[in-house]
């Protein structure tokens, strides 16, 4: 599953943080939960198309926060590049 590329990989968490990564185009593949309210993902899921950033789906908040390591959930997650 590729939900383990999260633990050990950087990445940055939350909504605000994953949009500074798309823009600055250091973000590779970007995590979203499809139980995240749509006012929140949807403008993510058009900076991923605009930027040509890979997405993925992912069932849940609390699913996807587990992922990364973190004890609450997660919208959006984006596995980053060291070096911009």
């Amino acid at each position: 599953m590729e939900l383990v590329q999260l633990k050990n990989s950087p990445k940055v968490i939350g909504t605000k943080q994953v949009k500074k990564a798309i823009n600055k185009g250091i973000a590779k593949k970007v995590f979203i939960a499809e139980d995240a309210e749509p006012h929140i993902i949807e403008p993510i899921k058009e900076l991923c198309r605009q930027n040509q950033v890979e997405v993925s789906m992912v069932e849940n908040m609390d699913l996807l926060g587990n992922a990364c390591g973190i004890e609450v959930g997660s919208a959006t997650v984006a596995l980053i590049n060291n070096e911009p």
